[in-house]
């Protein structure tokens, strides 16, 4: 259940900035679906793809990023992603993310970041982001 806050929306339009796929390290996590969706998708085996496209932390897999180029996803080619159709959840469902709905503030922190969050957006229904909410919180909670 989202908090009240969110009842009439949230404005967000993504604006392909790309923003999202760069900046601090950090962890896109893949399930078993995700790894053979994009191993498909470049036409390679999964074990290809799990060696050259991925960091395995502890039980978790993850893609990896570039720290040679701004811990840029390995999957971001100028301001898109080269894998847009078969991109993991975590990445379809932001800025939806649990931690950036628990409050105002922290949306608002978000908005810091992104380009997309902004007064003049479409209004995002909440229960779009109710959806989204959840299936980055299952997605997470399976990958644990």
């Amino acid at each position: 259940m989202l908090p009240q806050w969110i009842d009439d929306g949230l404005p967000f339009s993504c604006t392909g900035c790309g923003k999202c796929c760069t900046g601090a390290p950090g962890y896109i996590w893949i399930n078993e679906e995700e790894i053979e969706a994009i191993a498909n998708r470049l036409e390679i085996t999964i074990d290809t793809f799990l060696k050259e496209y991925t960091i395995r932390e502890g039980d978790r897999i993850s893609l990896r990023d570039l720290p040679e180029k701004n811990y840029d996803c390995i999957f971001l080619e100028g301001k898109g992603c080269t894998i847009y159709d078969e991109r993991p959840t975590q990445c379809r469902t932001y800025p939806f993310w649990p931690q950036n709905l628990e409050s105002k503030e922290s949306w608002l922190r978000e908005a810091a970041e992104c380009e997309g969050i902004r007064a003049d957006a479409p209004l995002v229904k909440k229960e779009r982001i109710e959806r989204e909410a959840r299936l980055t919180k299952e997605k997470s909670t399976m990958l644990e």
